[in-house]
């Protein structure tokens, strides 16, 4: 067991990845409607980067959409910005979460995962 952040050999953070059928098309999405950029491309895989969040798509026979990727702003005019340009990939109008105290709203991508986008108060 490793007692503190000391301990720890450097890193630089890590990558979520998921298999997807259609990678080029939810790809695309993250990059144009999200605003993820490309961090690597390999063979069969895109890492996308959204303010040092990492996460992946690769080929696959199968898409898999268990998780969610959840953004982070700054503000809540920002998760509504991010409303307006998800358009009808919403699955619902952005709202305070009491529990969490937060700002969100759900939306689907391409594949059908479950995006969120989201202010901490």
């Amino acid at each position: 067991m490793v007692d503190s952040d000391a301990d720890l050999p450097d890193g630089t953070g890590g990558i979520v990845f998921f298999r997807t059928e259609n990678r080029e098309t939810v790809v695309d999405w993250y990059r144009d409607v999200v605003g993820a950029e490309t961090w690597l491309e390999q063979p069969g895989c895109t890492i996308l980067s959204f303010r040092g969040f990492r996460f992946g798509f690769c080929g696959g026979e199968e898409t898999e959409t268990e998780g969610i990727l959840t953004f982070v702003y700054d503000d809540a005019a920002a998760v509504d910005a991010m409303h307006e340009r998800v358009g009808d990939a919403a699955d619902e109008e952005p709202h305070e979460n009491e529990t969490y105290d937060i700002y969100q709203f759900f939306a689907s991508d391409p594949d059908g995962r479950t995006a969120e986008f989201q202010t901490f108060h």
